[in-house]
Order: C-alpha cells, then structure tokens, then sequence
C-alpha cells in the first residue's frame, strides 16, 4: 500500500491521471469523426483503413498528451525537447487544479495505479491468448493431403503471396484460422477438406490467404496491443469492432473476385457458422465479424449508407410481407385424374399448413425439400429479412435453370408440374408430395415403364421371386431405365393396408400375402 502511495505522489501519477481524463474526450471526437466518415464510405477498404488510422490517431493523442503534461525533466523530457511541441489547448496538472478544483486535483493521481493494475491484467489475457495459439499450432495438427498443398500452392501463386504457407487440419480448431506473421500456418478442421464441396473449400482457403496477403496478422497483434493500453475507452473498443469487421469484408472480397461465386462461397460462410464456437477467437478466422451482415453484403451489395436506408428497408419489408399476403391461395388444391405432364405452364397450389404460418416456411418445407441441399437449408434459415429470402429464392431457381438468364426457367416450371401432379393423383391421408410415389416422382419425374396392379389378387411370381402364383397386396413397379449412375432401376409400392398409401419397399416379396 505504501508503493501505491509513494506512486501518487509522484508527478508522472499526476501527469497520466491527467491523461486519462484528456483522452476521454479526446477518443469521443475521434470516434464521432470515424461514425461520421462511414456514414458516406460503401468500400471496406476506405472503411478499414479510416478505422486503423483514427485507432493509431486515438494511441497517439494520449502519448502526446502524456508528453505535454509530463513536467520539465521528468525521464529525459527537457523544457527544449516540450517546446518543439505544438501549443495546442491541454491543461496542465496546476492549471486543471486551480479551474476544475482541488477535488479532483486529488482524485486524478490515483487514476495511475488503477490504470498500470488494468493494463497488466489485459496484457495477461493477451498472453494467455498467445500461448493458446502457439498450442494449436503443435498439438493435434497433422499435414493436409499432398493435393491440398498443391492446391494451396496455386492459390497462393493466383493472389500473388510470396511467403511460404502451410496447409494443416487440426482437431482443436471449430473453424479456419490464420496463425503466425513469418511464417504463416492455415489450419482448418479435421474433415473440412474431405466434407465440403472444392468450390467452397477453395474460397475458404482464398479468405486466408487473403489475411495473409494483407499482413492482417501483424496488424491484429498491434491492434490488440492498443486495446491493451486504452482498455478503458470504449470508443478503442467500438473502433476495434469496426477494423474487425472491415477486415474480414476485406478478405471476402478478395476472396469472390479470385473464385467468382459469390452464392458459393455464402453457403460455405453458413456452412462454417454451424460449427463455430462460442469462445474469443484468439488468430484471424474465416469466420470473424457479423456472419449473417457478410453475406447479405455479399449477396445484396447496396450503395454507401444514408439516413434514409432504414425507412426504405422498413417499407420494403411491410410492402413485401402485404403482397404476400394478399397473393397466397387459401384453398388447397382439388383432386382429379391427368396425364403426367412434361411441360406446361401450371404450378401447383401451396398447401396450408396451420403449424406453419410463413410462406417462406412453405416453400421451403413443402415445396422444395426434396431437391435443396442441407447447406442451403441451413443459410436460408439464417436469413433475417422477406427481401433476403426473396433473393435467395430467385437465385435458388438460377442456379438449377439449365439456361441460366433465360426468361424461363425449365426446371421450375418442371419441378412445379412435378408436385401439381402428385397431389392430384396420389392425395390421400397425405397429400400428394408426401407420399412414397409423390417423392420418388418429383425427385425423378415420371418413369419410363409402370406395372400397376391397384386391386392385388393372383399374381405369377419371377424366378428370382420363388415362382408359383400367389396373392399380392396392391402394388405398383416403377422402372427406370437410365438411371443417374446406376442404369436401369425398378421402384416397388405396396399399399399393405388397402387404403389407397402405396409405401416404397426395397423387398419385393413384401407384396404377397401369407397364405
């Protein structure tokens, strides 16, 4: 306790006291100049560089202020070395004395101690963040395949990285990270290689390499390095955010103009999201920042922000969500007997569901769940607004037209046609779509050869079967004749308990009755 109070009654206690309080103000101005600067600024690399710049102008304020107050003398600073410093408007510690009273005067030497006690336990945490980093970069790693660092090596080549990167899968990372300046390490999950689609692994690996092109593990260490000295501020903490999120914008960019795929590399950013965890991430991760504000970013690019936007927005979304109201049918669809149709110009009625009351639910849970991927499951249900699920639809159907930028898109209207016909012919308990056939028929469409016994009774049973005659169940055979990497493929249904629900069976002998 005496060490504290020997500490206060120093000059220099006086003169960082005072700078703390300086900087308070000081770092308010900044930050507002900085809010004001990204109103107008639609570019992440404007918007990230201003943020480093008013971060480092916010770390030099208070090194000058700290200069300014410190008196004659004090570590080597002379009365000649202050004066080539500009006269700008600081108090010091006798004139704030005399104008703001000897209260605070007496308060402020005691902001040093609190101030050097808060740094040393941030700069603790920032060195139990370093020792994790240095773990995860020699336990649980092993060498990605040979064909991966191959991969890498071109990719490295196509962003033009000098430095040698190495490619590792580690089972103690939830998601990409970047490690280390010299010499830089991408370490991914185990399984993320082998489990995703190249396209999205390559993009991944393109955000990284991108970190690294830019040297943004270097400035991460400097930048926590800031937060660790001006802990207190919360402007240095909003800034900090800011620089993070632009960055990670940085590397998205860099990464969809290299792979130019932006809906692909979406999917594989809420691919990843599903596997992050919660904890601080300690390196540069592919999965940094506000996920969901990434891809609508990537996906819906809009002009510089103004005041305007949010009003816009919210009318956009009021006038989306009445239209779709106004528009949704509110009977379902009637029953009756057609031929299967190949083409045409009929889509099918939604069916209503009372669980379900949103008609993005609908779509995607009785329109298309047999055809969507579980990656674009995951990133539809992640989407916040109408406007981003009407987009995300539209490019849903674009990426499956077999023309893509023609007026009409084939496989919608084929899809749609598809589903019209199960619920008109195989309705029951069940509509349509949902039964065995309904699925098999939309998934497929219509079979090239139907053997269809609705009734059962006397049937002659193949060799293969056993032979001989026996009773049947009614059932139906579905051949296929050119079946998508099989060849020719047979589909049974049985319908065991006469109800007019044929069930699909992988056992063709599920179809006769015991005698």
């Amino acid at each position: 306790m005496r060490f504290v109070e020997m500490l206060v009654a120093t000059p220099l206690a006086q003169a960082l006291g005072w700078t703390l309080l300086h900087s308070v103000w000081e770092g308010a101005i900044l930050a507002a100049a900085l809010a004001a600067a990204l109103l107008g600024v639609r570019s992440a690399r404007v918007r990230y560089v201003a943020a480093c710049v008013a971060l480092l102008v916010m770390l030099g304020g208070f090194s000058l202020t700290l200069v300014r107050l410190l008196p004659d003398g004090t570590h080597g600073v002379t009365t000649a070395g202050k004066a080539t410093l500009p006269a700008w408007a600081v108090q010091t510690d006798v004139d704030a004395a005399g104008s703001l009273g000897p209260g605070l005067a007496a308060v402020v030497p005691w902001l040093a101690p609190f101030w050097i006690a808060g740094v040393w336990i941030f700069a603790l945490g920032q060195v139990a963040g370093w020792l994790s980093v240095c773990r995860m970069r020699r336990r649980g790693v092993c060498c990605a395949p040979e064909r991966w660092q191959k991969e890498l090596a071109r990719l490295s080549s196509q962003l033009r990285v000098s430095r040698p990167v190495l490619l590792m899968e580690s089972c103690l990372a939830d998601v990409p990270m970047v490690i280390g300046h010299i010499r830089p390490l991408i370490l991914v999950p185990v399984g993320l290689l082998a489990g995703f689609p190249l396209g999205q692994v390559e993009a991944i690996l393109l955000h990284e390499l991108a970190h690294i092109r830019r040297c943004d593990y270097l400035v991460n260490v400097l930048q926590r390095s800031v937060e660790c000295l001006l802990f207190y501020h919360p402007a240095v903490w909003w800034i900090s955010r800011v620089i993070r999120s632009e960055r990670e914008n940085c590397c998205d960019d860099v990464a969809v103009a290299t792979c130019a795929n932006v809906q692909e590399y979406a999917v594989a950013l809420a691919s990843l999201e599903q596997n992050r965890g919660s904890r601080h991430e300690p390196a540069l991760a592919g999965t940094g920042g506000n996920l969901m504000k990434r891809i609508r970013r990537l996906l819906y690019p809009q002009g510089a922000n103004s005041f305007w936007t949010p009003l816009l927005a919210a009318a956009m979304l009021l006038t989306t969500a009445v239209a779709a109201v106004a528009a949704w049918p509110g009977k379902p669809p009637r029953q009756g007997s057609a031929a299967p149709p190949r083409q045409g110009s009929a889509a099918p009625p939604r069916q209503v569901s009372h669980s379900e009351t949103s008609s993005y639910d609908r779509w995607l849970n009785q329109e298309v769940p047999y055809i969507i991927t579980d990656t674009e499951r995951a990133a539809f249900k992640k989407l916040s607004t109408d406007e981003e699920r009407e987009k995300f639809i539209a490019q849903f159907w674009e990426r499956r037209n077999p023309n893509p930028g023609s007026p009409e898109n084939e496989f919608k209207k084929e899809h749609y046609e598809r589903i019209a016909y199960a619920n008109k012919h195989w309705g029951s308990n069940l509509p349509g779509w949902r039964t065995d056939r309904g699925r098999i028929y939309i998934v497929y469409g219509p079979p090239d050869e139907i053997e269809s016994h609705p009734a059962g009774g006397r049937y002659d049973r193949p060799t293969s079967e056993g032979g001989g005659t026996a009773m049947t169940y009614p059932f139906e055979d579905w051949r296929y004749n050119h079946f998508e990497g099989v060849g020719s493929l047979t589909t049974e249904f049985v319908d065991v308990s006469s109800s007019g629900e044929f069930r699909m069976t992988l056992d063709p002998k599920l179809k006769y009755k015991k005698p």
